[in-house]
């Protein structure tokens, strides 16, 4: 018996009365008349009664049978696979596509959006398994679709639809959780395409199981594309709904040190940032925080406004080096993947900053050796040396963080060579001019036509007359992290300074620069004095006058020490954040080819921590070892062999895509206009029983409109022959 997609227009069929009505209706209207002539007829009728009365029946039942091939047609009848096979259908092959992205994991009340996908897919089985006729099954997660790097791992594969089948997949479906992935439909659309044999010509019904969210199906054109190759080989394709409207939810999306100095002992900042996924704003959100798993005090924002990030920074400590890890989390709320956060940290002992000095008493080397390292009580993490211009030349450079020049009369072609190579690497260099400096070898070394370390060509020494009459500091900063502590009126530091000599730079040089230089500070006649630029992957920050108090009386000032050390974060800290690892993505490591062995071992976090074994390539005398698609996030652990056989590890943080937070879902008028012209249907997960057996089998309505097409011609020709036709009558001439 064939079912309908659309049952409710089988009430229709109740028109079917109306030609009927019709019919008795006209004998009703006939009336008895006395006319000589009729004895006549009635003979001629009783002799041709017969055929007349069945034409009429005939007619009669062609409008009775145009209006049920009408209804029929509008209700889209599928013949059942026992039936459908006989007459050249085949079996029914339901594709169900599961979307196990964490977004799923969405819970309100007792239940969650992947219960409700659960359950519609128990429902699907449940009436497929009805509706027998040798039916069979695919069922695949987002998350499990492969790739380019690897196969899909469908759940089940075009297994036969039975009662066991049932009982093993409400078992399989029970111990299904959502990933921790942000896997969208085009993955699995395309893996589910290659798991169907269309060799043996099936009736495709695919669904996809999905919360619809507007990431992915706002602008679904790529998504129309694969579906609409899914219709054009035949398939129907139901949507089906698990969340019917969106819910609150706030995720932290980063947490990270900021740029600064980062040594054992010494205090840094760390920074929380958490967005508000919702429509209302979050107040008094809490954020909990863990440093190596010791809590420590939470912080509290106040408000968060819908669809907007905060940000908190906070103090952090560790006495001693190496790896720590510092948590933030929030609350429980909607999705719990996205609540927490973890950062790794390496700390080192300190950080080695060279400094290098021309005069042979090295006085600035040694004013600024001691604002960076006070000694005593005071930790500030640098660790300087001071050497003579021939180290940089005698000794790698890849050991400090950070080089400071100063009063270098003059550099040979070997130690820049080396100062640019370090720089260019990501390495920061501060340079201070002096009583050495000779402005032709700044120019001709460093400089270079600006493609060298100086950031401004210079000229000559001169001097800055003292201002008596409106007494205006001699400094003036930019918002600049070198002078940002010193922000606010309140802060006498810096007016305090005098500058009595310094460096010109060059006519018209700073428009010869463009954008390339900047100027951080200026004298109050605006010639600059502190000048940065990029060079590669670094920083170079040029002063021109002394770190020691010769040609000013910074190097006195209380200031001295607080911007050299904010300078020193600034040019150390030159490693930007690197792109998040995400859950879902590869991961690509690199170590020190020369210090350890390619066989290495990563440790998977979860409640039983797995290992995998894994050989590192070899390129360019590193070793590169690549993790592929994580699964869940995490700290993982990469064991590393040293080539003196010692057992080291690395451990980095993956983390789920935040924007995979967002819940806002496409309406489902929405997702039908961005859809429209496709065959397929959108329906709640609730109701998706309706539809699991009656798509399977053969299709009717292409038959019954070529039905109800031969039935208007046949219907027209009947009439035509039943009614009367006056004869022509001829013209006379």
């Amino acid at each position: 018996m064939p079912a309908f997609v659309h049952p409710a227009l089988l009430w229709g069929l109740g028109l079917l009365a109306a030609p009927i009505l019709i019919h008795l209706i006209n004998l009703w209207r006939h009336r008895r008349v006395e006319w000589a002539a009729m004895e006549f007829l009635l003979e001629s009728q009783r002799k041709n009664r017969r055929w007349v009365v069945l034409r009429q029946l005939l007619l009669l039942a062609a409008r009775m049978a145009i209006l049920a091939a009408l209804v029929l047609t509008l209700a889209q009848p599928i013949l059942a696979n026992r039936w459908g096979s006989i007459v050249g259908g085949a079996r029914t092959h339901h594709v169900v596509l599961l979307d196990d992205s964490y977004s799923m994991s969405d819970r309100w009340a007792e239940a969650s959006a992947f219960d409700r996908g659960r359950a519609a897919i128990e429902r699907i089985l449940e009436h497929a398994n009805a509706a027998g006729g040798g039916q069979v099954l695919t069922l695949l997660r987002y998350s499990r679709a492969g790739g380019a790097r690897a196969a899909a791992a469908p759940d089940v594969t075009a297994a036969l639809i039975n009662a066991a089948l049932r009982e093993e997949l409400a078992v399989k479906l029970k111990a299904l959780a959502p990933s921790e992935t942000a896997s969208g439909p085009q993955a699995a659309l395309a893996a589910a395409e290659k798991l169907i044999d269309r060799a043996r010509g099936e009736q495709v019904v695919l669904y996809l199981v999905s919360d619809f969210r507007a990431n992915q199906w706002r602008q679904p054109q790529a998504l129309r594309e694969s579906l609409a190759a899914w219709n054009a080989r035949g398939a129907q394709v139901r949507l089906v709904r698990c969340v019917d409207k969106e819910h609150e939810n706030l995720a932290v999306t980063a947490l990270a040190p900021q740029r600064g100095m980062l040594a054992a002992g010494v205090p840094f900042f760390m920074e929380a940032t958490v967005k508000n996924h919702g429509r209302e704003s979050a107040r008094e959100v809490t954020l909990s925080l863990q440093e190596d798993g010791a809590n420590r005090p939470a912080v509290v924002i106040d408000e968060i406004p819908a669809g907007q990030s905060a940000q908190r920074r906070f103090l952090v400590n560790f006495p001693t080096a190496g790896e720590h890890v510092v948590r933030a989390s929030l609350a429980s709320d909607s999705v719990l993947a996205d609540n927490q956060r973890a950062a790794v940290v390496n700390v080192p002992v300190g950080s080695p900053v060279l400094i290098v000095d021309g005069d042979p008493e090295a006085s600035g080397a040694r004013f600024l050796a001691l604002a960076l390292s006070p000694g005593g009580a005071i930790r500030t993490g640098v660790d300087a040396k001071v050497e003579a211009p021939r180290y940089l030349v005698d000794h790698p450079l890849d050991s400090f963080k950070t080089i400071f020049l100063t009063n270098v009369a003059q550099l040979d072609e070997a130690g820049v060579a080396a100062l640019e190579s370090f720089v260019r690497g990501g390495g920061g260099l501060g340079i201070f001019l002096g009583e050495a400096s000779d402005s032709t070898s700044v120019n001709e070394r460093l400089y270079r036509d600006g493609q060298g370390l100086m950031p401004l060509a210079v000229t000559s020494p001169t001097q800055l007359f003292a201002d008596t009459v409106e007494k205006r500091p001699d400094l003036e900063v930019t918002d600049h992290p070198m002078f940002r502590v010193f922000a606010g009126e309140r802060n006498s530091f810096l007016s305090a300074v005098s500058v009595e000599r310094y460096f010109t730079v060059a006519k018209d040089a700073e428009q010869k620069a463009g954008s390339k230089a900047r100027v951080i500070a200026r004298l109050r006649n605006g010639a600059p004095l502190v000048i940065e630029q990029k060079f590669g992957a670094g920083r170079v920050v040029a002063m021109l006058t002394t770190a020691a108090p010769t040609w000013n009386n910074w190097g006195r000032n209380p200031s001295f020490v607080v911007a050299m050390l904010e300078l020193q974060s600034y040019l150390a800290a030159l490693d930007e954040r690197k792109p998040a690892r995400l859950v879902g993505s590869p991961i690509a490591l690199e170590f020190d080819g020369t210090r350890f062995q390619p066989r290495m071992q990563f440790v998977i976090p979860g409640e039983e921590s797995e290992t995998i074994n894994h050989d590192a390539r070899r390129v360019d005398g590193k070793l590169l070892a690549e993790l592929a698609d994580p699964a869940q996030g995490g700290i993982y652990e990469a064991r590393l062999t040293t080539t003196d056989g010692r057992m080291e590890s690395r451990r980095f943080v993956v983390d789920v895509d935040p924007e995979e937070g967002d819940l806002a879902i496409v309406e489902p008028a929405d997702l039908q206009r961005a859809l429209t012209g496709l065959r397929m249907t959108l329906e709640r997960a609730d109701d998706v029983h309706a539809a699991s057996a009656d798509l399977a089998g053969l299709q009717l309505s292409d038959s019954l409109l070529l039905a109800l097409l031969a039935l208007l011609l046949g219907e027209q020709a009947l009439a035509y022959r039943n009614s009367y036709h006056a004869a022509r009558s001829g013209g006379r001439g």
